[in-house]
């Protein structure tokens, strides 16, 4: 079949071409056949890939009589300061594009097709795949004149753009050359106001000023600054000044690059002076709930605000005080304004919120506001169904949520989760029941403020959130039965000046293992005894009690925009977490001179409990290069140590490799520690973890055809064992060795982007295996074989 795909391909396509010169790699593509004869899966890889490619050869003929078919589009400059990629968006006419920068797959697929519109195969193939760009004059000169003027804006006022065009049959050829020329740079900087107190508002705050002598002609960092005095004018009360206040002149003389800049904040033309020079103090506030409601309406006074409620007032006064950055008496603020709608819709019972400033008669400062808040529906509740595959092992679960919004009138939410699991477990032997069945619940109560609060100033330099959890799961398998309950006292927050940077503080959380039955099989095989192989084993089934706290911070260049995704930007993400555990506990148990029990741990009430110490490290950038292109970078670090009370880490609290989101060549928890071999599929999941984790990632991404992404990835890391477990070989990390058991993988991946969420499927294959220690086997790269390095992972979300 293969053969006459590859005849098929040969008639097909060169029946299309009209430069016979394309008939000569046919002996070329023979010749890859046939060296690999031996192998179905890359045969059919490589004679698909070659028609697809090929196919792209016929494009011309999609192309109208007398035009061109727009096959590259290049872009150079002549001096190195200049970056070509920081000007690509102004080039007007792109040529088609190409996956992973390299081949024209959408439109070889496109060609594919006939030209016959009636045809459904012709339709459907047009669809996917992309039409080819016809070349237009118009559109290249345009982007000539953009590129000159982007030029110009960055200071290079001499600037030039040149166009050459090399036609080749029926294709056009386009390269974009700039001239940059010499920058012009700010020798004197002066200013100008026609208004006293808008002079001494902004000279109050010069030291934040952006221009300086010496500085680059640059109109982003101009308007920047425009934008920058506008924003503290608002902000001290001067409602009506907008970007027209502020203006800038460039005084330059012939033959010098030196430029004398002076900024102007003067009243526009036909503004009255008293409207637009006016500062402005807050007058009354009233906020008003549900205003659409018919019902007889009530008006309060608390805390200088007036408060109109229909039928009753439904969340508590206090809360919208503490929550409005809106002050009667006191000056305008436009990021009062901002801060004020941040903080009443981040409120679940809040369904929207509007502010309106009722305009005043000419003349008069005073602004009276009016707030107007529409509640969201008190209770919610939601059903969901999931298939679960683990390990090839079907099964399902349900979920059932309930959620009151505002429970005691201070919009706290509260949530209870009831779920069920169940799933059907093969290839385990010497156990009476086969199945596997999960159920757990969790309530969970938030208060829209911190816990605790010095003085009103701070409360409103922090937006907060204080919650109380509590967990319970049990978990029945053939071999144990497993139960966990969790309490968790924990607060989040961010000030408003910086909405990058997220803190969070787990105040105390409170984890009980506990294990009320394990198989008879399951204990004389793994757990009775002193095999060292399994001292990891045994002390993951044990009872054990685990007291921690934690501090961590999340940091996105990009929060409040792009939803502080990372994907095709410029930003960048850094994750720390500090997390510590038993120490108050082994405190208590020394003071109070507690005896240790067989295993020469403190217990309370014959419970042992944890002392560890970890630290986690993320870091994410992601560098863009198109629209449609970008490369991210990711890399983690986290290092646990056990001590006092403990010898080794909790196996909740112990890291994996592999899997969807670590070294995509291998599945979840099936690489490491190290260079260990796993030898039992039935506990390898459990001496296949660490105590140190190193990943690191590269990641091309692209976009194919309509909502598909295609992505090239190189993965590499590993977890170890910092402390030497008996028969866990080649699992201990050493500075003079760990380099060598670094696993490495590659792949490719396809993505469909849905906006609110993606999916994800990735194809990682194994490139250095640690645990092989020398040999081919070692470097699997070199003789790749699919059943034996592939790993396919499907998720939801990007791995970084």
């Amino acid at each position: 079949m293969l053969q006459k795909y590859a005849l098929f391909l040969k008639r097909t396509i060169f029946a299309n071409q009209k430069k016979t010169i394309l008939v000569k790699f046919f002996p070329i593509i023979t010749h890859i056949y046939r060296c690999y004869a031996r192998n179905r899966a890359y045969q059919l890889f490589l004679l698909l890939s070659i028609g697809v490619i090929l196919s792209s050869c016929s494009a011309t003929r999609f192309v109208p009589e007398g035009q061109y078919l727009l096959s590259s589009v290049r872009l150079r400059s002549e001096q190195p300061e200049v970056l070509p990629s920081d000007y690509r968006t102004y080039v007007r006419q792109e040529a088609n594009s190409r996956w992973l920068s390299t081949v024209k797959v959408p439109l070889g697929i496109y060609c594919l097709s006939g030209t016959n519109e009636k045809l459904l195969i012709n339709r459907v193939m047009h669809r996917v795949g992309e039409a080819p760009v016809v070349y237009d004059p118009a559109l290249m000169q345009y982007s000539q004149a953009s590129l000159a003027s982007a030029l110009r804006a960055k200071g290079y006022l001499q600037a030039t753009v040149s166009v050459d065009s090399t036609l080749k049959g029926r294709r056009v050829y386009l390269r974009y050359t700039m001239h940059p020329r010499q920058r012009s740079y700010v020798v004197n900087v002066y200013r100008e106001f026609d208004n006293e107190a808008v002079r001494q508002v902004v000279e109050r705050d010069s030291a934040s000023s952006l221009l300086y002598k010496g500085m680059p002609l640059d109109l982003g960092l101009l308007n920047e600054e425009r934008s920058r005095i506008v924003h503290r004018l608002q902000n001290a009360g001067f409602m009506n000044i907008n970007n027209e206040f502020v203006t800038f002149t460039a005084d330059t003389t012939a033959h010098s690059h030196a430029v004398n800049l002076t900024l102007r904040i003067l009243l526009p033309p036909k503004v009255e002076s008293r409207l637009g020079y006016q500062r402005y103090r807050i007058g009354k506030v009233t906020v008003q709930e549900n205003a659409m409601e018919e019902a007889q309406a009530d008006t309060t006074y608390y805390r200088k605000l007036y408060f109109v409620s229909h039928g009753g007032q439904r969340i508590n006064r206090r809360v919208y005080a503490r929550h409005l950055f809106i002050e009667p008496d006191s000056l305008y603020r436009d990021v009062a304004t901002q801060y004020s709608y941040q903080n009443l819709n981040s409120l679940g019972a809040i369904n929207f919120s509007t502010i309106h400033y009722a305009t005043p008669e000419l003349g008069d400062s005073t602004l009276d506001v009016n707030v107007a808040v529409q509640l969201a529906k008190p209770h919610g509740i939601s059903f969901d169904i999931e298939g679960t595959n683990t390990a090839g092992d079907l099964g399902g679960a349900a979920s059932f949520t309930y959620t009151h919004r505002n429970l005691f009138k201070g919009a706290e939410n509260f949530s209870l989760k009831l779920r069920g699991a169940y799933e059907t477990i093969s290839r385990l032997q010497g156990y009476a029941n086969q199945n596997y069945i999960e159920y757990g619940a969790e309530a969970a109560l938030r208060f829209p403020s911190l816990p605790l609060s010095f003085g009103e100033r701070m409360f409103r330099s922090y937006r907060g959130i204080t919650e109380f959890s509590l967990l319970y799961n049990s978990q029945n398998r053939p071999e144990f039965y497993r139960r966990l309950l969790t309490g968790t006292w924990s607060t989040t927050w961010n000030a408003h000046r910086k909405p990058n940077l997220q803190h969070r503080f787990d105040i105390v959380s409170l984890n009980y293992v506990f294990m009320p039955w394990i198989s008879s099989t399951f204990r004389r095989e793994y757990l009775e005894g002193d095999n060292p192989r399994y001292a990891v084993l045994r002390n993951s089934y044990e009872n054990l009690f685990i007291m921690r706290s934690a501090y961590g911070i999340v940091y996105n260049s990009l929060r409040g925009r792009n939803g502080g995704s990372l994907n095709q930007t410029n930003g960048y993400q850094i994750k720390a977490n500090v997390e510590t555990a038993g120490n108050v506990l082994y405190g208590v148990a020394k003071m109070l001179q507690i005896r240790r029990n067989l295993n020469n741990a403190y217990a309370i009430l014959n419970i042992p409990f944890s002392q560890y110490v970890k630290f986690d490290f993320d870091y994410s950038k992601s560098f863009r290069f198109t629209e449609a292109s970008s490369l991210a970078v990711h890399a983690a670090f986290g290092l646990a140590i056990p001590y006092g009370n403990s010898e080794i880490i909790p196996y909740e609290k112990r890291y994996f490799a592999g899997g969807a989101n670590s070294v995509r060549g291998w599945n979840v928890r099936t690489l490491g520690p190290g260079g260990y071999v796993g030898r039992d599929g039935n506990i390898d999941f459990i001496n296949q973890t660490g105590n140190l984790k190193l990943d690191l990632s590269v990641e091309y991404r692209a976009a194919l055809f309509w909502k598909f992404e295609g992505a090239a990835f190189v993965d590499a890391g590993n977890v170890w064992n910092t402390r030497n477990h008996a028969d866990l070989s080649n699992g201990q990390f050493q500075f003079n060795n760990f380099y060598r058991q670094i696993a490495v993988a590659y792949g490719l991946g396809l993505r469909l982007n849905l906006n609110y969420f993606i999916i994800r499927l990735d194809g990682g294959m194994k490139a250095i295996n640690p645990s092989v220690m020398s040999g081919r086997g070692h470097y699997p790269i070199f003789s790749p074989s699919l059943s034996r390095d592939l790993a396919l992972h499907f998720a939801v979300g990007l791995p970084f």
